[in-house]
């Protein structure tokens, strides 16, 4: 079975048919999920979600596209939404310096927030990073230095430096439809390096879908195409890969339950 470790099954793109995009992925052996939380305004559509379906969980967090208007001062609230067992994982929060829909500072003080809450939990960070390499990697070492805490960095485009400084305070790297892009020669050679046990798989949906389903709706059943590229670039199997991102990320996200 396969992991999709980060979509959004609760953006309107799933409004119409959400059974039947559940029902195609685990069609295509896709036997778990994680819909991430961006917006606190609408986790509670998040969780619903996740109560939904039995291999279905959730995240609670805010983009960093939104931390000028939701973004966290502090953790307590967070801490709070998290006490709830479907919910796995902290974000996805991080640093977006591409498109600057929020000012840097809201950013980075609402990306420590979610930091204090990964800790006070022990639930996983899940990073989102763009065009911040450098911001990124130092407040990951510095914050890590002061306190540990584990988390991934999801939908990695970012560059090597980025992905060993993670990759030394423990986090895992999760690559999306991104690493099957023609001109993603860079990604693949990092997916190359990445230590086996610390790789995970994801969609990103609605967003990025995988060649050969480019330009359309990206959904969860669509992440075979990025494991089955993943297996290449590490000379594996399909099943072998499919059960080592499997084991991954139920280590990583320890509050999920492996079906029987």
């Amino acid at each position: 079975m396969l992991v999709d470790s980060h979509c959004h099954l609760d953006f309107e793109d799933f409004g119409d048919d959400i059974d039947d995009v559940v029902a195609r992925a685990g069609a295509n052996g896709v036997g778990a999920m994680v819909t991430i939380c961006t917006h606190l305004s609408r986790f509670e559509g998040v969780r619903a979600v996740a109560e939904r379906y039995d291999n279905i969980w959730c995240s609670v967090g805010v983009h960093p596209h939104e931390a000028g208007v939701e973004g966290q001062k502090a953790a307590d609230t967070l801490i709070d939404l998290a006490d709830h067992p479907k919910v796995v994982g902290i974000g996805e929060t991080g640093l977006d310096y591409y498109y600057e829909h929020s000012p840097r500072e809201a950013q980075r003080e609402s990306f420590r927030a979610h930091i204090a809450a990964a800790r006070e939990t022990g639930l996983p960070l899940i990073v989102h990073s763009r065009d911040a390499d450098d911001e990124m990697a130092d407040i990951l070492r510095t914050e890590y230095i002061a306190a540990p805490y584990t988390g991934v960095m999801h939908c990695f485009s970012s560059g090597p430096a980025l992905a060993e400084a993670a990759l030394e305070i423990g986090f895992y790297i999760s690559f999306s439809g991104i690493l099957t892009f023609k001109k993603a020669d860079e990604v693949r050679a990092i997916a190359q390096k990445v230590p086996p046990e610390r790789l995970l798989v994801e969609t990103d949906a609605p967003f990025l879908a995988p060649i050969p389903n480019r330009g359309k709706r990206n959904e969860p059943a669509f992440v075979v195409h990025t494991a089955a590229q993943l297996a290449e670039i590490k000379g594996l199997s399909a099943d072998d890969l499919a059960q080592l991102t499997t084991d991954n990320f139920f280590r990583l996200f320890s509050r999920a339950q492996r079906a029987d």
